[in-house]
């Protein structure tokens, strides 16, 4: 369950992925986006300390881009390369925003959800001392059998950026597809995804055994 609160964060998170964009090999967009928010997915922290949240986006009439993005309370510990920027949330306070490929809670709930078929997060407001509950804007489906134990990750050991970005840790690699409707694919298990205009299942993300 993701919990969410009906605030304002200054910046946005897209003002800081509107100056965080350009910067990376694999996007494709004009040098100064106007970022869109397409679709997006979450994943539930176990430990209920990070939010994990994907974001399908479109930075003027380029492709569409996927962007993991993982808000913490505090600094990653040796997170500095990833981090996007930070910003005041108005409910939460001041969030550290993160490229969640070189976060170890994204790794873990990303491979569960193509491992294991996890799924995404239901997404609830709270209102008033009341939650209710919001429509998710896209499907997921993961092709690994459902329920299946994952192995524990450990650390993020290492991040190779590109179309696909790889993430290796001591059990698992996880290869993230960067522009989904880009064509890149790689092997192992993966992890679809469906939303509004795009009803045919696109690879979202890779995950294979070490």
């Amino acid at each position: 369950m993701a919990l969410l609160h009906r605030a304002e964060m200054h910046p946005t998170k897209f003002a800081l992925l509107a100056a965080w964009l350009p910067g990376r090999p694999w996007y494709e967009g004009p040098a100064d986006p106007d970022v869109a928010r397409v679709a997006a997915y979450r994943f539930d922290d176990p430990a209920g300390a990070v939010g994990v949240e994907t974001l399908l986006l479109r930075a003027g009439d380029g492709p569409i881009h996927q962007v993991p993005l993982t808000y913490r309370g505090a600094p990653l510990d040796g997170g500095d390369d990833f981090l996007v920027g930070t910003t005041e949330h108005s409910v939460l306070g001041l969030r550290w925003v993160y490229d969640a490929c070189g976060d170890p809670v994204y790794a873990a709930t990303l491979a569960a959800a193509v491992l294991a078929d996890a799924g995404q997060a239901e997404e609830f407001f709270e209102v008033d001392g009341r939650r209710e509950h919001r429509d998710p804007t896209m499907a997921i489906a993961g092709s690994g059998t459902r329920g299946a134990e994952v192995p524990a990750l450990g650390a993020v050991r290492r991040v190779v950026e590109g179309d696909l970005t790889l993430i290796v840790t001591d059990s698992v690699e996880l290869a993230v597809v960067r522009r989904p409707d880009g064509g890149t694919a790689s092997d192992g298990v993966v992890l679809t995804g469906t939303w509004s205009g795009q009803p045919s299942p696109l690879p979202l993300a890779y995950a294979r055994l070490r």
